[in-house]
This record gives C-alpha cells, sequence and structure tokens, in this order.
C-alpha cells in the first residue's frame, strides 16, 4: 500500500517538473552546508591535532606566559625563561630530562628568494638526542647536525620538496643564506607531519647564539617523566617547582605548563563549538526550505481540488489523500537531502585534501556515513513535518465542492 502512495508521489514531483526543483533549492543548500562544513571541520580537527608533531604522548612543556599565536613561544613575555628554571626542573625526581629550546623568526635566502620562518636551536650532548628522539624522524637526505658542527644547518622536509617557497628544492651540500649569514646544509629531516617542524631551519644553539644573542632566555623547556603514567603528577611537580623558583602564588603564575593530551584535548573543543555552530546556521536554511516545501504542497492542493474531488469520489479516503500529500513533502525534502549530501560530501574530501596540502600534513579524507543517514533522514522527516499542514488540508476537502471547481 504505502509502495503505491511512494510511487504515485514520485510521479506528481516529476510532472511538476521546475517547481519541485525550485522547491529542493533552500533543503539542497542547508543539507549541503551541514555535510561539507562538518567534514572539513573532521578533516581540520585530524589536521590541527597532527600538527603538534609530538609522537612521544607523555612530553611535557614549558613556556613563559604572554606567548602568542602570530610568534614563536617566549615571544613578547615580561619574564621569559631562564637556565634557573631549567636546572630547578632537571633536579624533580619525577622528571627523566629536561631541555631549552630556542625559537626565533628569520630570514633565508636561496636561489634568488627570501622567506621568513622559525629557527629553531639544536642543543648539544645528551639533550641533542632527547630532541631527536622527540622529533621521531632522521634524515632523508644527508645527515642530522652533531655537536662539533659550526656553519651548518639541517631543513625541513618541506624545502627537500620544494614547498618552502623557494621554487626550488634544497639538497644537502648548498648553501643558504641565514640572518645575512652563509650556512651550508649538511641534511633534510624526514617529513614530521607538522606545518612549523617541516618548515624549520635546524641549527646548532652556538650558531644561534652568534646570530641572535639570546644569552641565558628560552623560549620553551621540555621535559620528559620518569614514567608517563604519572605525567599529571610529573606537571604538578614542574608547577610547584616554578612558582618557588620564580616565585609567584598559585594562580598569578607567568608560566604554563601543557601536556600533548590537554592541548589536543582544548583544541576539539573550540573545534567541536565552531561545529556547533555551523550546524546551527546551516539549520537556518533548512528552515527556509521547510517553509518552501510548505508554500508548494499548499499551492499543489489548491491546483489538485479536482483531483482530490475524483479519487474520493471512487473510494479514496480521507487517510489516503493525507498519506499521498505528505509523502510528496517528504520526497521533495529527501530528494533536496540526496543532492545536498552528495555535493557536501564532495565538498568535504576535496577541501580536507586541500587543508592537507597546504599544511602538509598526511590525511586521508573520508566520508562520515553516519552523519549522511542521519543528515537524509532528517531532510525526510522535515520535509514530512513541512507537508502535514497541506496534508491535512487536502484530505479535508469535499468532494463534492472539489469537483466543482
Amino acid at each position: 500500500m504505502f509502495s503505491d502512495y511512494f510511487i504515485l508521489a514520485f510521479k506528481n514531483l516529476k510532472h511538476r517538473g521546475v517547481r519541485s526543483w525550485l522547491t529542493l533549492i533552500g533543503i539542497f543548500i542547508g543539507v549541503t552546508a551541514v555535510v561539507s562544513l562538518i567534514s572539513l571541520g573532521n578533516g581540520l580537527e585530524i589536521a590541527v591535532s597532527s600538527q603538534f608533531g609530538i609522537t612521544q604522548t607523555e612530553l611535557i612543556t614549558i613556556q613563559a606566559s604572554g606567548a602568542t599565536a602570530m610568534g614563536p613561544p617566549g615571544e613578547s613575555v615580561v619574564k621569559p625563561l631562564t637556565i634557573k628554571d631549567l636546572e630547578a626542573i632537571e633536579k624533580i625526581s619525577s622528571v627523566k630530562i629536561a631541555s631549552k629550546r630556542i625559537l626565533q623568526n628569520g630570514k633565508l635566502e636561496y636561489n634568488d628568494r627570501l622567506i621568513f620562518g622559525y629557527i629553531a636551536s639544536v642543543p648539544s650532548g645528551k639533550e641533542r638526542d632527547f630532541i631527536y628522539e622527540q622529533l621521531n624522524s632522521g634524515a632523508i637526505a644527508g645527515r642530522l647536525l652533531k655537536d662539533s658542527d659550526i656553519g651548518k644547518v639541517f631543513l625541513g622536509y618541506n624545502f627537500y620538496i620544494d614547498k618552502a617557497g623557494l621554487e626550488k628544492k634544497i639538497i644537502p651540500g648548498k648553501k643558504v643564506l641565514i640572518q645575512d649569514k652563509e650556512f651550508e646544509v649538511v641534511g633534510i629531516l624526514e617529513k614530521v607531519g607538522n606545518f612549523m617542524f617541516d618548515n624549520a631551519v635546524y641549527m646548532n644553539e652556538k650558531d644561534m647564539e652568534d646570530l641572535f644573542n639570546f644569552g641565558e632566555e628560552y623560549d620553551v623547556i621540555l621535559a620528559k617523566p620518569v614514567d608517563k603514567k604519572e605525567i599529571d603528577k610529573t606537571k604538578e611537580d614542574i608547577e610547584k617547582t616554578l612558582r618557588r623558583t620564580r616565585d609567584v602564588k598559585e594562580g598569578e603564575e607567568d608560566f604554563e605548563v601543557s601536556t600533548p593530551e590537554a592541548m589536543i584535548k582544548t583544541v576539539n573543543e573550540v573545534l567541536a563549538a565552531i561545529k556547533a555552530f555551523i550546524v546551527i546556521v546551516a539549520s537556518i536554511s533548512i528552515f527556509i526550505g521547510a517553509i518552501g516545501i510548505i508554500n508548494t504542497m499548499t499551492t499543489s492542493v489548491l491546483e489538485r481540488k479536482r483531483d482530490i474531488g475524483i479519487m474520493k469520489s471512487v473510494g479514496a479516503r480521507n487517510e489516503d489523500i493525507f498519506f499521498q500529500f505528505l509523502i510528496e513533502s517528504s520526497l521533495l525534502g529527501l530528494v533536496g537531502g540526496v543532492v545536498g549530501a552528495l555535493i557536501g560530501t564532495l565538498i568535504g574530501v576535496f577541501g580536507t585534501i586541500g587543508i592537507a596540502n597546504w599544511l602538509a600534513v598526511d590525511i586521508k579524507p573520508s566520508v562520515d556515513i553516519m552523519l549522511i543517514v542521519f543528515t537524509l533522514l532528517g531532510s525526510f522527516i522535515m520535509g514530512g513535518l513541512a507537508g502535514i499542514a497541506p496534508a491535512m488540508s487536502a484530505a479535508k476537502q469535499n468532494p463534492v465542492d472539489a469537483l466543482r471547481t
């Protein structure tokens, strides 16, 4: 019985042609927006999470408060980290090893091109091994820096595949100008999957001291706990120690101690809020599309009064008329949902590929089947709800009056 309703409803919608397609625009735009933006949001969430670039999840990051997203950590701070802070952290029993890092904005010239980016310090001794461990990458060409290297650097992966903006890839043995001083490139780091690391210049601390004269002030201190299961306790130990060495009270800290999990959680919460906002905005389009369905179905009832009269005169019941118009409106919503889900999915897939290429990370676009299913179900239900009033109006038609019309 219901299959007959669907067949007849489909024929009626097909017969109305252009009007049916115009009615679908509102639903189509809303569903496209919902599916594409949520898909892009999911891709962005994965890409941003990968930008932490640390495979060792037990790593703790310490930096002075005041760091901004527009510059390297520790920039524009009132009280930067110092050797005193590093030595205090190294003495904590729950800390296995700690290392200082210097991150500076600098310029690099090659192939008559000039770019600006991060220059990261590489410490000496056991701290060097610790930093290389955190990068979790070797050299894809050449080698990494040694303690004895002077006037030499190794570069992030994107310099090797010509994604750094120099219009020519750099290979080991080439010379580059950094802050107007010549350095030899000894190697290229394997791909880390982090935009910052894959575009960074890595330099021994002594060379960086000569270029930037940073003295005993550091941008970041990295610490590894003795037991990664006790990372939160280690984090608390570091905070207590730094409050004492920097003479600040709890709640008035001029430093920040964070773990990868905490940072990723914060980012994901922000992205979740953005996706929720997107859904709300896109739902407005779907609501407008529902109004369009109401208008179309109401007009259809008025135009088909004679048809309704004939159907009732040959035995159609009120519920038959009601379901006929209800399913027509539901199909309008469903067809709009199908087209919107298809276009939205394509936008999400290609958009995710674009994000991956822009951030130089390895993420594969995925199709959220459940998102599509619930979107189609929602558009079908929305169409049905929009058609209830017109369907009731059609069912109540008096067959005699309808035939006279």
